[in-house]
């Protein structure tokens, strides 16, 4: 796998991630705890995209 496939693979977690986020948060009785779970998530992703993108 090369790197820009490895990246957009990533991009494509972390869209998903984002799409769970909204439905979590507009669900009646959604849990914090999972949000917060995914968030920090989605920002490890984000993380990861940014390294590999400048490496």
């Amino acid at each position: 796998m090369t790197v820009a496939s490895h990246i957009v693979e990533l991009r494509r977690k972390h869209e998903h991630l984002s799409e769970m986020v909204e439905r979590a948060q507009r669900a009646p009785g959604s849990d914090d705890l999972e949000i917060a779970a995914l968030k920090k998530q989605k920002l490890k992703l984000k993380e990861e995209i940014e390294r590999l993108s400048h490496a």
